[in-house]
């Protein structure tokens, strides 16, 4: 009995031996040398972006050796960095569609890569295909949840395709907008993580940015919520207190009280932020446009007051810009030396 399951594991090891034998002389045929040189040469190409020579060198390790699975990948970002949407000339979208011909294959081979995915959403993105994109961009978060970062590239995605502040379409349909769940996306990265500050951050700066006409209101509830968690932070003062400047002086449709009343509040973000950090400049810079470019033009009896709190305030923010650039120097010369 012993005998038959000591010759057993003699032929498996036999086995496992010509196998290994056959796949490392494989290896070492000339044609795939050859492709493998040409493959590294194409991924020096790739790196200084010289693209066009990437993907000669990338076709011919190909037909030399069409099973280098890695190189689908590089071979279409190759393509994907020639292309230029919405120029539609016989040359550039055949770089188009030879870019996802070799991503689709890069995919094909490697389902769970997160890189090859996001690279054909990109390509997908890239064409204006929303639905195949999205499908892609949603995978990579179910695959990574716990990754905060995904949230943000799910969310820019959404934004791309958001035609303005809030579509209606989504109301008469029953279906999200693309703002909608673009919107979605950064009050589902808030929930994941509701104690990082980095989270109300990006929520507020896509408020702030929204087209044609910002919610103000709706970023400044963030900026709050930030501070909150981090009430020493003058980075975090100084976003509302811009915040609220931007409402004075962006909306000017807006009644004079409620224009008043923001630029006040942002003047005691800013002030705040000064008084958490004395040598931060670009606090002062903010209050030296708050009082010249909305308190002075609000409050005309007061302009020539206002006028001179907002010179004092841009000389502070000078005098300290400058001592940090002279500092920077300085440790530059420092690492330099050592």
């Amino acid at each position: 009995m012993i005998g038959k399951v000591a010759k057993l594991i003699i032929l498996i090891i036999l086995v496992m031996t010509l196998i290994f034998f056959l796949t490392s002389c494989e290896r070492v045929k000339p044609k795939n040398l050859m492709a493998n040189n040409h493959f590294s040469r194409g991924n020096h190409h790739f790196a200084d972006g010289l693209y066009r020579k990437a993907i000669e060198e990338y076709e011919q390790a190909l037909n030399l050796n069409p099973d280098l699975s890695d190189i689908y990948r590089f071979l279409g970002e190759s393509y994907k960095n020639l292309y230029r949407p919405g120029i539609d000339t016989q040359e550039n979208l055949e770089k188009a569609e030879k870019a996802l011909e070799a991503l689709k294959k890069a995919y094909e081979l490697f389902p769970n890569n997160k890189e090859v995915i996001y690279s054909l959403g990109d390509m997908y993105d890239k064409l204006r295909d929303f639905d195949e994109a999205e499908k892609l961009y949603l995978k990579i978060l179910d695959m990574e949840p716990g990754n905060m970062d995904n949230y943000y590239v799910v969310a820019e995605f959404y934004k791309r395709y958001a035609g303005g502040s809030k579509e209606e379409e989504g109301e008469e349909t029953g279906i999200k907008t693309p703002y909608e769940k673009a919107e979605e996306m950064y009050l589902r990265r808030i929930e994941a993580d509701p104690e990082n500050p980095q989270g109300y951050s990006y929520a507020a700066r896509f408020y702030e940015l929204l087209e044609p006409i910002p919610d103000f209101d709706k970023a400044n509830f963030f900026h709050e919520k930030r501070i909150r968690l981090q009430p020493d932070s003058a980075e975090a003062w100084l976003s509302k207190g811009v915040n609220r400047w931007a409402k004075a002086y962006r909306l000017p449709k807006l009644a004079k009280e409620d224009r008043l009343e923001a630029a006040y509040d942002g003047l005691e973000a800013l002030e705040k932020a000064t008084e958490l950090d004395p040598e931060y400049p670009e606090p002062y810079s903010w209050l030296s446009v708050i009082y010249q470019s909305v308190l002075a033009q609000l409050e005309p009896e007061k302009a020539s007051r206002h006028k001179a709190e907002g010179e004092k305030n841009i000389t502070k923010f000078q005098e300290l810009r400058k001592r940090e650039i002279e500092r920077r120097r300085l440790e530059e010369e420092l690492r330099k030396a050592e």
